[in-house]
Parts: structure tokens; sequence; C-alpha cells
């Protein structure tokens, strides 16, 4: 807003235009920083504004310039420390632009999502769409009308949208592949929300495990949630399995308490995986084996391209992130259970 000089009158555009010996228009592209003015008129403006204590309205700066210098994330559930993890690094990131992001969660609502989406965009100069539940048909349909945006945890169904994706398979493959060594042959799978992409990722990796060595896999409908883990505790034990490879880390900690409950040791009784690596994870007792996701940093790149379409300049290639596995005291050698 208009500063109050020492004289007690506020001061305007039209003040430091008239100090500069300038239009009110040229004030307002040396502040809103567009290369179109000669560098020494550029120094005499900011001079003058300087000297006359003026600070340019951020309400005018965003209808003069078409922005309003903030971005939208739209998450399925904040709730969810891996999603916070998202929100930090675009944050931070978009801060150092002198951008502002607003928050919008779908609560796992795949149609909640696309209302979401759309009016969030239309208040925002961006969108960052992390994890949507919606169908890929949907989405395709729905990614035009956002634009500019960027797809995080996932690929992204519509050429020139930028994405930045997770290899859930290669996740799920090394959880797998560390309980084999570890001698288990039958794995319970608690199997995330029918609509999420990320499950059906991790599915289709599972099915491909063909090979005659592989683990049997029994698939234990569950959810993304603290509580679904919970619940699944007596379904995920009538299968007979040694191990549960889990979702989410969330799933995966609601199961560990319920275990704990019922006084069935991890992992003596059976071993337990999560997927995220959020920071709950390394403290759980036992410490849960996971498959970590840099997510973090997946938002600060979410932001690179962002600004990059921002600026009219190339986005840097879309990246897909491999998860790393992370194993601690929740898994341990299969042993025989009777069923």
């Amino acid at each position: 807003m208009a500063r109050t000089a020492h004289g007690g009158r506020r001061i305007t555009i039209a003040h430091v235009a008239e100090a500069a010996g300038v239009s009110r228009a040229t004030v307002s592209r040396v502040m809103n920083g567009l290369a179109t003015v000669d560098p020494e008129i550029g120094r005499r403006v900011r001079e003058a504004a300087e000297q006359l204590n003026y600070s340019p309205s951020t309400v005018a700066r965003s209808l003069a310039m078409g922005r309003t210098q903030t971005v939208a994330i739209v998450v399925p559930d904040l709730g969810n420390p891996m999603f916070q993890d998202t929100l930090r690094g675009l944050s931070r990131a978009a801060a150092r632009a002198g951008y502002r992001v607003l928050v919008a969660d779908s609560a796992e609502n795949p149609d909640e999502e696309i209302i979401l989406a759309r009016e969030a965009r239309r208040r925002c100069d961006a969108l960052v769409l992390v994890s949507p539940r919606m169908d890929s048909a949907v989405l395709g349909q729905l990614l035009p009308e956002l634009a500019p945006v960027v797809l995080v945890n996932r690929e992204s169904p519509v050429d020139g949208v930028p994405s930045l994706a997770v290899d859930y398979g290669a996740g799920i493959r090394a959880i797998v592949s560390e309980l084999q060594r570890l001698g288990h042959r039958r794995l319970a799978y608690l199997a995330g929300p029918d609509g999420s992409y990320g499950n059906r990722a991790r599915l289709d990796a599972l099915h491909h495990l063909l090979d005659a060595e592989s683990p049997e896999i029994v698939e234990v409908p569950c959810g993304a949630m603290f509580e679904d883990g919970y619940r699944a505790k007596d379904a995920v034990l009538a299968t007979g399995a040694t191990a549960a490879v889990c979702f989410n880390d969330l799933v995966a900690l609601g199961l560990l308490g319920a275990l704990h409950e019922a006084g069935i040791d991890v992992p003596g009784r059976i071993s337990v995986t999560g997927f995220d690596d959020i920071q709950f994870a390394r403290f759980a007792s036992p410490a849960l084996t996971t498959a970590s996701v840099p997510q973090t940093q997946l938002g600060e790149e979410a932001w690179a391209r962002l600004w990059s379409v921002l600026s009219d300049a190339e986005p840097a290639d879309d990246l897909t992130v491999t998860p790393r596995l992370e194993i601690r005291a929740s898994v341990g050698p299969a042993h025989q259970v009777d069923r």
C-alpha cells in the first residue's frame, strides 16, 4: 500500500512519478521489474521511491502484472506427513521467488479433487497436483484447463505437462526381494485406495513377480490411513502370511499398533514394511522398514518447473525417482506359521 510521509500525506505512484520526472506508467514498469525501461530512468525512479518511502501495493502490482504471486497445491490428505513434506519443499522454494502457496485437501475424494483443482487454479497463477486420485482419462481431460500445472508422484497422461513421478514398482520389488532373502514365502499386501495411481503401480509390480522363486502374494483390501492398518490386523493374520507389505507407512504404523496391543511379536511372528519413509517410521517400535521417497525434494523440483513455465522458459525434463530401501528392525527371518 502507499506509505505516509513525515508530513502526513499519503505517498502514491503519482508522487514518485513527479519526483523522478517520469510518467506513472514508467514508475509502474520499474516497480514491477520490467526490462523495457532505460537503466538511468530506472535508477531515478528507485531513488525517488526510496526517498519518499514509497512501497507499491501488492494488490495493484498483481493486477498490473496479471499475477497473484500465489500457487496452489492439492493433496489427497494433508494429515499424511508425506504430503506435508512435499508442501514444505514447494513452499520454501516458492518463497524465495516471492510466491506463497495455498493448500487444498481433497480428503481422498477424487470428485472433490476435481472441484478443488479448478477452484484453486482460478485463484492462483499455477497449480501442483500431488498424487491425484482421479482416473487417468479424467485427469487427461482436466489438465489442459489447469495449465500451468505440475504433477507430483505420478506420470502425466498429457504431453507438455511436467511431472515428477515415483517408481513405485522398483520400491515394492526392493521390499519383496529383501523379504524373499529372509525366507518369506507368503506375503500379505495391504492395498491402498482403489483410485490411487500409486496403489495400481504397486499392484502391477506385485502381479509381475511370476517366477517360481517369487513369494505368494495375498491382497488384503485396506486403505491409506493409520486406522485402516489398525483394522486390518485380523485379516492379515488370517492369510497365514509371515510378512505384511503395507501400501504406505501410515498403514504400517497402524498395523504395528494393533499387533503390539495383541501381544504379537514383530518381526518374530510377522514382519511389517511400509512405503514413503515419513519421519515417524524410524521412531516406531520396532523401527519400520520402508521404501524412502524424497518428498521434500519433489516439492522443490515442482516449484522449479512451475517457475520455468511462469517465466516463459522451458521446464526441466520430467523426473522419476527410485525409492531407496531402508532396512530397519520391523523385518526379520521368516518363521513357520500354523494355519
